[in-house]
């Protein structure tokens, strides 16, 4: 028996990257998952990669009238839910000066927006003890440039647990943000070029004290425990998991 047997757990964003990663975790750890993305395609085949039971369901969660379809669809399905990972988002990086309405209102729209009522459609469907987990970044700790939509948003959703921690306690829901830092995934394919993106992720590499990226399935160990009842009086934290960039100052190294 694993450490979710008997969860239904929904992750968002969850076809590819850390969303795939966690949604796999929560499948060998024995809950059954239902996962919702953009693309058809690797929502489609992010799901044959998860066991018998599972459920993808297209949806852009900045869409309000997409949300109440996927919920309509889970409680159709599932009845219930026991957990919610809250991991769809959208990166766009550019200098302050250059950022566009349209570039800052879809950000906010999917890292913000989409958090706050993806969370607030799910309450019908958690039961008590449920476990709610945001990704946020260790961006919303540190002031990297280019990154003034996103981290912004990050930090807002930081927030947002602790004061939903306050409001939901009562009903058994805990709340708490993972904050990983630079992670392994197709996010650096969204900079100008491969090359770029590969760049990116040298510089981070070497300005990290443990000296790599995270990968993916490292992150969803962490959320398998926020997921579980081993972590019933975990209630309003933020957990970092980034090699020790923002603990360890690179100043002397």
């Amino acid at each position: 028996m694993g450490r979710l047997a008997g969860k239904n757990i929904l992750v968002t964003g969850g076809s590819s990257g850390i969303g795939l990663a966690t949604a796999q975790e929560f499948d060998r750890e024995g809950a059954r998952v239902a996962i919702c993305g953009l693309n058809e395609e690797t929502l489609k085949a992010a799901n044959e990669t998860l066991g018998a039971g599972s459920l993808a369901v297209r949806t852009d969660v900045s869409n309000l009238p997409d949300l109440d379809t996927m919920f309509a669809t889970i409680k159709q399905e599932f009845g219930h839910l026991d957990g919610v990972f809250v991991n769809a988002g959208h990166s766009e990086f550019m200098l302050f000066e250059d950022v566009t309405e349209q570039s800052f209102d879809k950000v906010v729209a999917v890292d913000f927006k989409g958090v706050y009522f993806t969370i607030q459609k799910a309450l019908p469907l958690l039961r008590q003890g449920s476990s709610v987990i945001i990704t946020s970044s260790v961006g919303a700790r540190k002031g990297w440039p280019t990154t003034s939509t996103v981290s912004a948003c990050k930090a807002a959703v930081s927030h947002l647990a602790r004061i939903l921690s306050a409001e939901l306690l009562d009903r058994g829901i805990r709340v708490n943000t993972l904050s990983p830092g630079p992670t392994d995934t197709a996010m650096f394919s969204r900079f100008a070029g491969e090359e770029q993106g590969e760049a990116v992720k040298d510089i981070l590499r070497t300005n990290n004290p443990s000296k790599r990226l995270a990968e993916p399935v490292e992150i969803a160990k962490l959320a398998v425990y926020l997921a579980s009842d081993d972590s019933a009086y975990v209630v309003g934290a933020d957990f970092l998991i980034d090699g020790g960039v923002t603990a360890i100052s690179g100043v002397g190294a």
